[in-house]
């Protein structure tokens, strides 16, 4: 499939009034026809299986700047080919928590320099791409089942040192971080736990937001017995 084609497939799912929608929840940009998540996918599956030539295509479609062409790039790109330069120049495109998530669930955080970026990213001054760095921790902390704890473990630091930072889509994402390490065992949980003590002492709204919330989940009774079965 080419490009065109592409599109000619998301024109038949155009939906105006779910692209006024979507700002609802957060979503802003440009270029956007208001497709479902199920239909963006259903379109990428379509393109995995007509065009071998998938990291090219994610390019071209990247390039378009419309937000389903963005969701339908980062689905079907072939992560052993992503270049560091790729994603630095993805990131510097994000504009919205949708397609910066997505990119760092689906295609990022399966890339060699995934953890180089989680660090570097966190770093950064630009909302997304700050958001970004902490999107590939929580990820990490999700899809890299081989990880050594020490290796998740290093995230925690950056963790508590970023926890001041007030705008919504960073502080929710260092929180979603914090939580989605201390949710992969009972050790990791600890020192998540411990993290957030010291972050709830800082002197900013947005870390004791960011303690409050996730120690609330992580000492919860549900993610106790949780970690403890899977021990």
């Amino acid at each position: 499939m080419i490009v065109d084609e592409i599109f000619q497939c998301i024109e038949m799912f155009e939906n105006p009034a779910n692209a006024r929608g979507m700002e609802r929840f957060g979503i802003f940009t440009d270029k956007i026809y208001g497709l479902t998540t199920p239909e963006i996918k259903r379109i990428a599956r379509e393109v995995k299986k007509q065009t071998k030539k998938r990291h090219e295509l994610a390019q071209e479609l990247w390039k378009t700047g419309v937000y389903e062409a963005r969701a339908i790039a980062f689905l079907i790109d072939d992560p052993q080919k992503v270049t560091n330069e790729q994603m630095e120049s993805w990131a510097a495109d994000f504009d919205n928590w949708a397609i910066c998530d997505g990119t760092c669930c689906y295609l990022f955080c399966r890339t060699g320099p995934a953890y180089e970026k989680a660090f570097s990213w966190a770093e950064r001054e630009e909302e997304f791409v700050k958001r970004a760095g902490f999107s590939l921790m929580a990820y990490l902390a999700i899809h890299d089942k081989k990880a050594p704890d020490e290796r998740i473990a290093q995230f925690l630091p950056v963790i508590e040192s970023k926890s001041d930072d007030d705008r919504n889509f960073v502080k929710k994402a260092v929180n979603w971080a914090l939580r989605q390490i201390g949710k992969r065992n009972l050790a990791l949980n600890k020192l998540a736990i411990e993290t957030g003590e010291k972050i709830k002492k800082r002197n900013s709204k947005a870390a004791r937001w960011i303690a409050a919330d996730a120690l609330r989940e992580l000492k919860s009774e549900k993610i106790q017995e949780r970690l403890k079965r899977k021990k």
